[in-house]
């Protein structure tokens, strides 16, 4: 007896340790990992010890609710089978994320790569966009993986879903604050040279 209470006591305590790094969420199989058997875990739901947040998604109850859940929820929703994220969220969110816009989208901008697949529904929360970044666009935010600012205009500008006049205040707004390096736009510039509308969007940035 005391030893299980000794393997349950240090199983809650990996969980966390886990969770902690999360957001207070965690998967099926970290919390299998953790030293959960899978039987076990409807008890936990059912005790409130855990929170169901989506298939195979849980939170801690006891664990602090952050500003943003959505966030990191969305984010273990797009792992692999190896555990590792797959999401990278870009566009109106990424801008919003970086504070360079006051631009709210009704759902949540999420970069996969063209290999990403799912056996059930994209959720209504998310708006996917198939893409293999690089390594060089990938940046951090709020805990989750986000584009880059100058990746995240880029995006923005190829899709015509913003307004110029938006883009244009993001891009001067990560330069002044040091999010955007003036040799990133350079090399925008010059790669977008052959449309004269971004051209000119570059022109009056710089300017």
């Amino acid at each position: 007896m005391r030893k299980e209470r000794k393997e349950r006591k240090e199983a809650a305590k990996r969980l966390y340790e886990i969770a902690e790094s999360q957001q207070g969420f965690f998967t099926t199989k970290q919390a299998k990992a953790a030293g959960f058997a899978e039987n076990t875990h409807p008890y936990h739901v059912q005790a409130e010890n855990w929170i169901r947040e989506h298939r195979g998604i849980y939170r801690l109850a006891s664990f602090p609710r952050g500003e943003r859940p959505d966030l990191m929820l969305w984010s273990l929703w797009s792992r692999n089978r190896g555990e590792a994220a797959q999401g990278v969220y870009s566009h109106q969110t990424a801008l919003t994320l970086h504070d360079l816009s006051d631009v709210m989208p009704a759902k949540l901008h999420m970069t996969v790569p063209r290999s990403f697949r799912r056996n059930s529904e994209i959720p209504r929360a998310l708006v996917l966009h198939f893409t293999d970044l690089l390594q060089s666009d990938i940046g951090a935010a709020d805990g989750v993986r986000v584009t880059r600012p100058m990746r995240t205009i880029l995006d923005l500008l190829a899709g015509g879903e913003v307004p110029l006049a938006t883009l244009r205040q993001a891009m001067r707004e990560g330069l002044r604050r040091g999010l955007i390096r003036r040799s990133e736009i350079a090399a925008a510039r010059k790669h977008l040279a052959d449309s004269k509308q971004r051209r000119t969007f570059f022109q009056k940035v710089a300017a």
